[in-house]
């Protein structure tokens, strides 16, 4: 099938501790640390990896600051492996590390690499709910999550220059199989790996017209982890982005921090999944970013003091 996920990510930073406290606040699993380098890791085995001194397989960043240096994107099968390297190295170099990873660069200059997936089980029990004729939890107060623990990397967001967006979308959907699932004209295009069924596994986002990582996505078992995770974060004194809120594509529940590491990063919840028959929908207009995001009466106050 091709492409089931992602299986690591890189990130150059300058300030690795900084870096560290905020994934280990986050709820990820620390499993490496050197002066150097740092490598977290999620319950379903993707890899983080903090580097203060990238390697030389990794392209030059494509901003300034600490940014996102690399995604590397797990195949099931070492014949869709190998296919996927020839077709991605079609006209760039591709080079293989000890340990199995090609790694090449996108049209935008982004690091892209392709290595074997290794997926780790991670069952979970989704929290019961009630509601009228639809009764799970009898005689059972919920309690609080009190430590969220992102499932996953479920996508990753790109912001690419207007002008060469249709290259860098081709190089995914022509070489590397992802499939257009909501094409937003003004604003970018969401994508899905062939082996996901998410409705997007990528997105590559032009409206802000210039090269930088927008944000990567943690999968949390719901709602309530949604919430609680960013309120803990909030606690330890990490800035939230984005308040609480449902998106217009893809129907997650999200909330959106400022890292250190460069970007954002969501803990997101309850996404669309699609399979072939939901086909590719083009917006000629950019819908509404969220169906809902969380508001007060202070925001008013706010606006009318200003």
């Amino acid at each position: 099938m091709g492409i089931q996920r992602i299986e690591s990510v890189t990130y150059g930073v300058d300030d690795l501790g900084t870096c560290v406290r905020f994934f280990e606040d986050f709820g990820l699993f620390l499993v490496e640390r050197t002066d150097e380098h740092a490598v977290f890791e999620t319950l379903t085995g993707q890899t983080l990896h903090l580097d203060t001194c990238p390697g030389p397989l990794l392209p030059p960043p494509v901003e300034d600051g600490p940014t996102l240096r690399e995604v590397v994107w797990g195949v099931d099968t070492d014949a869709e492996l190998e296919r996927l390297v020839a077709a991605a190295g079609r006209d760039r170099e591709v080079r293989e590390s000890a340990d199995g990873v090609h790694h090449t660069v996108d049209e935008t200059g982004f690091g892209v690499g392709l290595s074997l997936a290794r997926p780790k089980s991670a069952p979970f029990t989704p929290r019961p709910a009630n509601a009228l004729g639809n009764v799970d939890r009898w005689n059972a107060p919920l309690e609080a999550v009190t430590r969220v623990r992102p499932l996953r990397m479920c996508h990753v967001a790109l912001n690419i220059p207007k002008e060469a967006r249709e290259d860098a979308v081709a190089f995914y959907t022509e070489r590397l199989g992802f499939r257009p699932t909501d094409v937003v004209e003004p604003m970018g295009v969401f994508m899905q790996a062939p082996g996901d069924s998410d409705q997007h596994t990528m997105l590559l986002c032009h409206r802000p017209d210039k090269a930088g990582v927008n944000h990567i996505a943690y999968e949390v078992p719901g709602f309530d982890d949604v919430i609680e995770g960013a309120n803990h974060m909030i606690d330890k004194g990490w800035r939230e982005a984005r308040r609480l809120g449902r998106h217009t594509i893809g129907s997650n529940v999200f909330r959106f921090l400022h890292a250190p590491c460069g970007g954002r990063v969501e803990y997101a919840a309850d996404m669309d999944r699609v399979d072939v028959s939901y086909g590719t929908r083009v917006h000629e207009a950019t819908p509404p970013h969220h169906i809902w995001a969380l508001r007060t009466n202070r925001d008013q106050q706010d606006a009318s003091a200003s």
